[in-house]
């Protein structure tokens, strides 16, 4: 198993040299997706990484198509010598760069994206990097479905400065015209060229070639769980517990944690739905909504979150490894407890937040190992999916995701009651925050974000480097107003088909009687006292499984006066793994 090393002035693996990672394949193959992915996870790692693409660079010197040579791509008539010049310049300083990135930067691995679609030019690079102690492999990315590569292009390349101000079907039929002119003279790699790695589709088959060492097959393994299918990232704590500050305690929902978890419900519902009209004004091609998939921890408070969506038809799997960071000796002190009981511990953690373990604690960095198989998870699923957990997983996600170095993990403030979005993207992933909750246990008198216990909490662990980018409490776009309406919105619809179901049941006919399951559905499992250990949970559930009798007792039922008291026997159809 992999997990992200500590931080150490290096950032390299002594024991695996330098890589230079080529890529390889005609154009819209998924490369420049496959390249940013492999850096997201080298990086999560603590491996010092870094993307060169060749088109990028060739884009910053020459600007938009309109600056680029009539004979730029040309393969089947030769090009003019001015243009061949143009193009070695732009090879040889882009090269250049990586060879300073290796021996003055410090990194350990080059990701080299380009077409690199001829052997004569691929056996130059080898014997230009392998001379100086560099180790070469290709990943080549082949593809013979039309259908991604026409969406590839449509999703990546008609947002690129080359085809600024085209209309976009024009750009894609051009684009393919380049596609069919270098298919003419391009050459796959073969085994007698050196190591490699092949990906059939993004992820449908997987050769390779002379792969060996830990990191290099820490690369095939990554890249055997990845795909390009477009999908979005959901990211909320859970709501507020009972008894909050203690981790042993697993303590059930407070009243406004069962509040929070309905709003959090129709945030996503609404969020999702802006989406998709902010997609069709862009004036993109909408296929079918991707189904929406939730994962939570299996603590009570985060499972118990997610008993609206279950409620509502979604697929919810509990994930006990998503469980928060085990704060040790330090669980239920306050910051200034911590200091004041454990003084020597104390200075140990402030030199060091990501690495430290308290006693009987656990470390970022252990939390990130145990969380490795999520990683692999994450990016297997073609799904859209929401993330209900606690703050120090969601920490250690998202910096995955995001690009965070490890030492960063521990600063990043997510605050009960923000809805953070994730959307991966060829040249990277598109953050954003939605502030949609700000009752109780969202902060404290001072405006403070509120954490399940100091493990949890920032206090002390550094900051976000400035220019990462990356500050989801303090950017956080409010959508409260939507949530609401949205959540008024679900309610009129549970109680109009409340009414028709009384209606149907009050006749007496067919259609009533098979109605009448589904208003026992409705209506069961509410009890009287929320129990912090949950045993009441399930004392008398077949007495109220049987539902009401009246349709006044249903609607108000339903009106969710005592959110904090729903239980029943519909929560259990939540999955654990």
């Amino acid at each position: 198993m992999a997990a992200p090393l500590y931080v150490t002035q290096s950032g390299r693996l002594w024991h695996a040299g330098l890589i230079l990672i080529v890529t390889v394949g005609l154009p819209a193959r998924g490369k420049t997706h496959i390249s940013r992915a492999l850096e997201r996870y080298l990086r999560w790692l603590g491996v010092k990484t870094r993307v060169y693409s060749l088109g990028d660079y060739r884009r910053k010197v020459l600007g938009g198509a309109k600056n680029v040579p009539s004979d730029y791509f040309q393969t089947k008539s030769p090009r003019s010598e001015a243009t061949n010049a143009l193009r070695r310049r732009i090879k040889t300083e882009i090269e250049d760069q990586i060879w300073d990135f290796f021996t003055v930067q410090g990194g350990q691995v080059v990701i080299y994206d380009a077409n690199n679609g001829n052997v004569k030019a691929r056996k130059e690079c080898v014997e230009k990097f392998e001379s100086k102690g560099v180790h070469v492999i290709f990943l080549e990315s082949l593809c013979d479905q039309e259908a991604i590569i026409t969406a590839n292009i449509r999703s990546v390349k008609l947002s690129s400065p080359d085809y600024a101000g085209w209309d976009a079907d024009r750009a894609v039929a051009d684009y393919w015209c380049r596609i069919r002119d270098q298919e003419g003279v391009y050459d796959t790699v073969t085994a007698d060229e050196g190591p490699f790695i092949k990906v059939m589709n993004v992820g449908e088959r997987i050769e390779v070639n002379q792969i060996e060492g830990y990191l290099q097959t820490r690369c095939c393994f990554f890249l055997m769980n990845i795909h390009t299918r477009p999908r979005t990232i959901y990211f909320a704590r859970s709501g507020q517990s009972l008894i909050e500050h203690s981790y042993k305690a697993d303590s059930d929902l407070s009243p406004a944690g069962w509040e929070y978890a309905e709003r959090l419900k129709a945030a996503v519902v609404a969020r999702r739905k802006a989406a998709r009209e902010e997609r069709k004004a862009r004036g993109e091609m909408l296929a079918e909504e991707n189904p929406l998939l939730i994962w939570t921890s299996a603590r009570r408070r985060a499972y118990h979150t997610a008993w609206p969506f279950v409620h509502s038809g979604f697929k919810v799997v509990q994930k006990p490894i998503m469980s928060e960071i085990n704060p040790g000796v330090w669980d239920g002190l306050s910051t200034q407890e911590a200091m004041e009981i454990y003084p020597d511990e104390w200075e140990r953690f402030l030199a060091d937040p990501y690495a430290h373990r308290a006693p009987r604690a656990e470390s970022y960095h252990d939390l990130s190992v145990r969380l490795e198989p999520v990683i692999f998870e994450l990016e297997r699923c073609q799904d859209d999916l929401l993330i209900i957990g606690h703050a120090s997983v969601i920490r250690c996600l998202l910096a995955y995701l995001v690009g965070l170095p490890p030492n960063e993990v521990p600063a990043v403030e997510i605050a009960r009651g923000d809805l953070v979005e994730v959307t991966p993207a060829s040249y990277g992933v598109v953050s954003r925050a939605f502030h949609f909750w700000s009752g109780e246990g969202r902060g404290d008198s001072s405006g403070q974000n509120l954490y399940e216990n100091f493990a949890e909490a920032t206090s002390g662990k550094g900051s976000v480097l400035p220019d990462s980018g990356v500050n989801f409490a303090a950017d956080a776009m409010n959508m409260e107003r939507e949530a609401q309406e949205e959540e008024g919105r679900d309610k009129q619809a549970k109680k109009e088909m409340v009414k028709r179901a009384m209606s149907l049941r009050g006749m007496g006919s067919e259609e009533g009687r098979r109605s009448a399951p589904q208003l026992d559905r409705l209506n069961d499992g509410r009890e009287g006292e929320v129990g912090v250990g949950g045993e009441q949970a399930q004392e008398g559930q077949g007495d109220r499984d049987r539902g009401t009798s009246s349709g006044e007792e249903v609607l108000s039922d339903l009106e969710g006066k005592e959110q904090g008291e729903m239980r029943d026997e519909r929560a259990m159809s939540i999955i654990q793994i």
